[in-house]
């Protein structure tokens, strides 16, 4: 077993890949290592012809993922977008392994990134011993995806100072990275493409100009539609975290998984899941990332803590620490929600009980 914590996505799922490629008979766009429906395949799992078992990365609307990967078969770049929790950078590492087997060229977006990360920058050592030459550039990965005509990623595009942004326009409307300073240019080879992230919630803290967002082509990655939908997303991925963790003890019950899904959803909507009592929202995202990670937590405490079966007791303290982010404003909500929705629902006493020793 590897002692690597996480892999790539395609080191992780290259079985599944090799699979589809072996099987893949349809038409496959300029260095692409499958056809747009292989890589919708691999995103939405299925059973091929040969038997084999494609895992499902995204649960959701499939025509979302189908809109994606047409976008990056064209000269259109990609910006995923939604609440945090809705699996944008899941999804963005996922395409890119499908799409160019390499999905480690990402620029993380921050308030510091600048303009040297996303275009070049320079070894000075080189610069000063011998002068500038192509041979100082240090190449962004999207620099070395135009090169090798492979899928560059950016995360947190809204995070990135505006006027750095901007930088993106002539790479994605040219296919075109100048070097000035050298009098060169890099043109992007077929098969480079961009797939950009940002949160909703993000909205007013570097929004994109007008230009760049032509550039783009948006596509809402909404939160799941259905209490049903959401269970099977945290039901897979904490069962895919467990085996990565090597966590100790039982899976946890679809009943447990079930609650926090059912709490994180009525306190996300502002309403019980019957419509009959309105609740107070949390500053929290609430999202379905979060769900997961409670049950993670859970897992580990039963395990280590207890005796391996996952219970109210064991999810109660990241339950709380989801959702009271702010020591005041949340507090309150979360006090209101046990005593007038978890104390009263059948079932649930122990969650109260659990949650309330944790608040105490």
């Amino acid at each position: 077993m590897t002692n690597i914590l996480r892999q790539h996505a395609e080191n992780q799922f290259a079985t599944e890949l090799e699979a589809l490629i072996a099987a893949d008979t349809r038409q496959r766009p300029p260095r692409w290592k499958m056809s747009p429906w292989a890589v919708s395949k691999y995103l939405l799992g299925g059973k091929l012809d040969n038997g084999v078992e494609i895992t499902p990365k995204y649960i959701g609307n499939a025509r979302v993922i189908e809109i994606a990967v047409a976008t990056l078969a064209t000269d259109r770049a990609l910006l995923l977008l939604g609440v945090p929790g809705t699996a944008k950078s899941w999804v963005s590492e996922h395409l890119a392994a499908a799409i160019s087997g390499d999905s480690t060229m990402i620029v993380q977006g921050t308030a510091g990134t600048s303009e040297e990360a996303l275009r070049y920058g320079w070894n000075y050592a080189h610069l000063l011993a011998k002068g500038p030459s192509l041979d100082a550039v240090v190449p962004s990965p999207l620099m070395r995806a135009m090169r090798e005509g492979k899928i560059a990623r950016i995360e947190e595009l809204t995070r990135i100072p505006g006027e750095v942004q901007d930088s993106l326009i002539t790479i994605l409307s040219e296919k075109m990275l100048p070097i000035a300073e050298l009098d060169e240019e890099v043109l992007a080879q077929k098969g480079f493409n961009v797939i950009a992230t940002a949160n909703d919630r993000d909205r007013g803290v570097n929004e994109l100009s007008s230009a760049l967002k032509r550039r783009f082509n948006t596509v809402v990655l909404p939160s799941p539609r259905t209490a049903d939908e959401e269970v099977r997303i945290v039901e897979t991925r904490v069962a895919s975290l467990g085996r990565a963790l090597e966590l100790p003890g039982e899976a946890p019950a679809l009943e447990e998984i079930r609650r926090i899904v059912t709490v994180f959803r009525e306190l996300r909507e502002g309403v019980t899941a019957d419509g009959k009592t309105k609740l107070k929202g949390s500053s929290a995202s609430m999202s379905t990332a979060e769900a997961i990670s409670v049950i993670t937590h859970g897992m580990s405490l039963a395990a280590h803590f207890g005796d391996g079966v996952l219970r109210g007791a064991d999810l109660a303290a990241g339950m709380v620490g989801a959702i009271v982010k702010d020591p005041v404003q949340d507090r309150v909500v979360m006090l209101e929600y046990l005593e007038t929705v978890v104390k009263e629902r059948d079932g649930w006493k122990d969650l109260y009980r659990a949650c309330r020793d944790v608040m105490n």
